[in-house]
């Protein structure tokens, strides 16, 4: 396991949650998983309690630690995508797999857990600053999944 992990609570499911970003993003993979050795709050002995996984190049750790807690918006993985076509893959891998869509290139899987599908487009319109900027975030404001030929248009003013 990396020094530094991103470890994510699920209910039940961070098993099924860690194949699917497997299967969804490159540079992703499902490590080891390791059961309880012994009942706990919310399972029993031998249940999955953790799974080690990277998403994107990033090392996780997923936690079935029970109902307790919720997921919110206050965290999410930020995928950085090159075109629309990437933009929908990984969109539509995550709101077709029973997730669900909200707003500005924000949805979240069917765990809860909140992606931010990004076109690199967006963020260099954002790091130029100015009025380029200020036209892509309005832009972006009024969109759920980002449109690259809109925000690309925006830019140009």
């Amino acid at each position: 396991m990396a020094k530094n992990t991103i470890c994510v609570w699920y209910d039940k499911d961070a098993e099924a949650a860690a194949r699917f970003y497997a299967e969804t993003f490159p540079d992703s993979s499902v490590g080891a998983i390791h059961r309880a050795p012994t009942d706990y709050p919310s399972g029993k002995k031998g249940d999955v309690l953790t799974v080690e996984f990277k998403v994107a190049g990033v090392a996780c750790a997923g936690l079935n630690g029970g109902p307790m807690f919720k997921h919110t918006e206050a965290f999410s993985f930020m995928i950085t995508t090159e075109d629309q076509a990437e933009t929908d893959r990984y969109w539509n891998a995550i709101v077709g797999n029973g997730g669900q869509e909200s707003a500005c290139g924000w949805c979240k899987d069917k765990w809860g857990i909140s992606w931010q599908i990004t076109p690199r487009v967006l963020l260099e319109a954002m790091a130029a600053g100015g009025d380029e900027a200020k036209r892509a975030f309005e832009a972006t404001m009024t969109m759920r999944k980002i449109d690259v030929a809109a925000i690309t248009a925006a830019r140009r003013g």
